[in-house]
C-alpha cells in the first residue's frame, strides 16, 4: 500500500523524511523520540531557545472549543533591547510542523532569534494536536473526535485564541508572521472582523489561499487519485509520522516504489538553500501530527480551486452551513487599512506564483511582495541566507509599521 504513504507525505517535513531516507540515514530513531510521552521538562524552551541564551517563557491557553495550546514568548538577553521594546509578534507555523521550525538553524539564521535581536517581543504559536501542545478539557489524542478539525478551525479558533490572548498580556496590536498552512490560516482569520482588528501588520511567507495551479507532479496524481479520502476511509483520523505505523509507511515509500532523490523537489520544488547536513537534526522535532481530515481539506482547495470552508457534501453542508456548498472566505473582506508583505518563490511547487496573484487579485489592499526566483517552498523557513535575501525585508517592513504607529 505505498500510495496512502505518498499521499501523506505531501507536505514540508515529510519531504525531509524522503530526503533522510535518500542520504541512507536511517530514521529509525523516530519511534524512539516520543513526545507524547515526554517529561513536563522537556518544553521548547527547555530545548531550543534557552539553551540559544534567550529569555523563554511557557504559556497555556484555552479555544472556544477546548483544546489547549501552547505559547511561548521568546526575548534577547540583551539589556539595551529590553529597554525599548518593540510590539509583539506571533510566529505561526506550517503544515506537520510546530513552534520549533522558526529555531532549529542557528541564532543567525532562525527567524525567531533574529526578530527578538531586534527587540521584538516574540510569542511562538503552536496549534492543536502538535507536540508541543497540551491536549484538550476533555477528550484524549486517542479519541476519534479529537482530530475532527481542518485549517479551518485551526483559523478561526486557534489563532483567533493566540491573538486574543498576546492582545489581553501586552495590550498591543499584533504582528503576525506565518508559513506555508500558517498563511491559509491568517487569510482565513483576517476576514472576520473582530480578528483582523487585533492585528498590527502580517508578513505571509509562501502565501496560500487558493491551490488551483499547484505544479506538484507528485501531488497531483495524490489528489487526482482522491487518497485522502482513502486515508479516512482506512480508519485513519490522526496522522502521526513518529508511529510505529507511520515510521514504516514513510520507509516503505524508497522501497522500490519512487525514486527519493529527486521526492523532495517533486514535493516542494527546488530549494536552493536548504542545509541538507542538517536533516537529521530537524528530525528530532519536526514531523509533528495533523488531522487527517486537514490533509482532505487541503486537496479539496485542490480540486476545487477555491478558498473555501471545509466541503462535508451536499446534506451535511445544507445542515452545518445552511447551502449545498461550503462557504468561502471572501478575501475583499480583509480590512484594506491592514498592511500585508508577502514573500514567495519562483521555484515553490506548493505556494504556485499564479496562485499567489490570483489570492493578490481577490485582496483590497496592494501588499509589499517580495519575489525570489530561485527560492523553493522549504528555503522559506530554513534556508542558510534567508536573513539577507528574506528576513531583514520583512523586519524592514515591520519597522516601518512600528514608526508609523508611533506617529499617530
Amino acid at each position: 500500500m505505498a500510495s496512502p504513504v505518498a499521499v501523506v507525505a505531501v507536505p514540508l517535513f515529510l519531504a525531509l523524511f524522503a530526503s533522510l531516507v535518500s542520504a541512507q540515514i536511517s530514521i529509525g530513531f523516530a519511534r524512539n523520540f516520543s513526545f507524547d510521552h515526554r517529561s513536563p521538562d522537556v518544553t521548547l524552551c527547555s530545548q531550543l531557545i534557552r539553551p540559544a541564551g534567550y529569555a523563554c517563557s511557557e504559556h497555556t491557553i484555552q479555544t472556544d472549543d477546548g483544546y489547549l495550546l501552547a505559547l511561548q514568548r521568546v526575548s534577547s538577553d540583551n539589556g539595551n533591547l529590553r529597554q525599548n521594546p518593540r510590539p509583539p509578534v506571533l510566529l505561526q507555523h506550517g503544515l506537520f510542523m510546530g513552534g520549533d521550525a522558526w529555531f532549529l538553524n542557528s541564532p543567525e539564521e532562525s527567524l525567531g532569534f533574529i526578530l527578538a535581536d531586534h527587540g521584538f517581543d516574540v510569542w511562538v504559536g503552536n496549534v492543536r494536536g502538535t507536540h508541543w501542545s497540551h491536549g484538550h478539557i476533555s477528550l484524549s489524542v486517542k479519541d476519534k473526535d479529537f482530530w475532527d478539525w481542518s485549517w479551518q478551525e485551526l483559523a478561526l479558533y486557534d489563532l483567533a485564541a493566540m491573538l486574543r490572548y498576546i492582545n489581553a498580556i501586552t495590550s498591543s496590536k499584533i504582528f503576525v508572521v506565518g508559513h506555508s498552512q500558517g498563511t491559509i490560516m491568517s487569510l482565513a482569520a483576517f476576514t472576520q472582523p473582530d480578528i483582523a482588528e487585533m492585528v498590527e501588520a502580517a508578513g505571509l511567507l509562501c502565501p496560500i489561499s487558493y491551490l488551483e495551479h499547484i505544479n506538484s507532479q507528485f501531488v497531483l496524481r495524490m489528489v487526482n487519485m482522491h487518497l485522502d479520502q482513502m486515508i479516512l476511509a482506512m480508519g485513519f483520523h490522526q496522522l502521526n509520522f513518529r508511529s510505529d505505523w507511520g515510521v514504516n509507511l514513510l520507509d516503505s515509500i524508497c522501497d522500490g516504489h519512487l525514486d527519493c532523490n529527486d521526492l523532495l523537489t517533486s514535493i516542494t520544488g527546488k530549494n536552493c538553500c536548504f542545509n541538507n547536513s542538517r536533516v537529521d537534526f530537524y528530525l528530532e522535532y519536526e514531523p509533528h501530527p495533523s488531522s487527517a481530515k486537514n490533509l482532505r481539506h487541503l486537496f479539496q482547495m485542490i480540486r476545487k480551486g477555491t478558498f473555501s470552508k471545509y466541503d462535508y457534501g451536499i446534506f451535511k453542508n445544507l445542515w452545518q452551513y445552511g447551502q449545498l456548498q461550503p462557504p468561502e472566505f471572501d478575501l475583499g473582506n480583509i480590512p484594506e487599512s491592514l498592511p500585508l508583505w508577502m514573500g514567495y518563490g519562483g521555484d515553490d511547487a506548493l505556494a504556485d506564483v499564479v496562485d499567489v496573484k490570483h489570492t493578490l487579485k481577490k485582496l483590497r489592499s496592494n501588499p509589499e511582495l517580495l519575489y525570489l526566483e530561485n527560492y523553493g517552498h522549504i528555503d522559506f523557513i530554513v534556508s542558510v541566507h534567508a536573513k539577507e535575501d528574506l528576513y531583514n525585508h520583512l523586519i524592514s517592513f515591520f519597522m516601518s509599521r512600528v514608526k508609523s504607529s508611533s506617529l499617530r
